[in-house]
């Protein structure tokens, strides 16, 4: 059975979104923390929006923070706010999220980012329900519904003291699983014929259509970068498709990072096989974490593990390396239909 609450902005049919739909019903129906789980461009960003929309909060605000992006130096002044002179810049005095979403939700996107000590303030906001601005004298009342997700194990993040366990329990009341693309694959049909209709109309090209055997070997295909991966994919493919079916040969089916046209250790070989070379610290990252990508199949969640950084950190990091990569906040609309 199709929840149609959900149904017109989420495509899946398959068993395990089924059983989606059903704990994001039960979600709307009141005001209880979510936390949303599940990896890299599943669409935990739009399952909190549907979940917002369909509560009865839904009239409201919805903010959407990416904890991961904040600059380390402004978390407590984009969460929380501050008054105008509180520090160098303070031009003037702003709200906060917290503030902004008061009678809506607040979605913390990439909450295991969040440093200790921003997460004993998130606390207490949670816990009172209020926040103190930056350079203010007086606490503020806020009214928000709270809605988190990660793609970080916070459980282990607790045992490895990286995460509060008070925090944790605050916020893993409701937590909610997004299936990976290659557990529904199923729903790879629909998926894939949605989005080329979608990039049809967006390139303005005539009608295009999978072929059979396009179709069979992207239902087959992994997709390391879940429904994300899926839809760039079909919107190269829209455009690069010489006649009206497009084929196997245009559907980019690949690991999101390419590996480094060059030897991506040898920075690490120069260090061990010729010591008198001295090489810079930058080399020596930049080898190691090309070394990591390509040993963890381009999976970023388990490379940004491995090298025990958050996925934010790494993908600035490969940013500035040059490597091609999927910005770590762009959510897509669709990606979790």
């Amino acid at each position: 059975m199709i929840h149609s609450v959900f149904s017109e902005k989420i495509i899946g049919r398959s068993a395990p979104m089924q059983a989606l739909f059903t704990q994001m019903e039960q979600a709307a129906g009141s005001d209880i923390t979510v936390l949303i789980q599940g990896k890299s461009g599943v669409g935990k960003e739009l399952v909190a929006r549907a979940i917002h929309g369909a509560s009865k909060r839904g009239h409201g605000p919805m903010v959407a923070v990416n904890c991961g992006a904040i600059p380390e130096n402004l978390v407590e002044s984009v969460l929380f706010g501050h008054t105008k002179g509180s520090f160098t810049g303070a031009t003037d005095t702003r709200q906060g999220k917290f503030q902004e979403a008061s009678g809506g939700t607040l979605f913390l996107d990439e909450i295991g980012e969040l440093r200790p000590h921003v997460q004993v303030k998130l606390l207490r906001a949670l816990q009172e329900q209020e926040v103190e601005p930056v350079g203010a004298a007086q606490p503020q009342k806020v009214d928000i519904r709270l809605i988190c997700a990660t793609h970080r194990n916070l459980g282990q993040m607790v045992r490895d003291g990286a995460f509060r366990e008070d925090l944790f329990y605050r916020v893993n009341v409701f937590p909610i699983n997004i299936p990976d693309l290659k557990a529904r694959r199923e729903d790879i049909p629909m998926l894939a014929a949605h989005f080329v209709e979608k990039f049809c109309k967006l390139e303005n090209i005539s009608g295009k259509t999978l072929s059979a055997e396009a179709l069979q070997a992207i239902s087959s295909f992994d997709w390391p970068g879940n429904v994300r991966q899926l839809e760039n994919a079909l919107h190269r493919a829209v455009v690069t498709a010489r006649g009206s079916s497009i084929e196997v040969s245009d559907v980019p089916m690949h690991h999101p990072i390419p590996p480094a046209e060059d030897e991506p250790d040898n920075a690490l070989q120069t260090l061990l096989h010729n010591p008198s070379r001295m090489l810079t610290l930058a080399e020596v990252e930049d080898a190691h974490i090309r070394r990591v990508i390509e040993a963890c199949n381009g999976n970023m969640t388990k490379a940004a593990s491995v090298l025990d950084i958050g996925r934010a950190t790494l993908y600035r990091k490969i940013k500035d390396m040059g490597l091609i990569a999927p910005k770590p906040d762009e959510e897509s609309a669709e990606v979790a239909r």
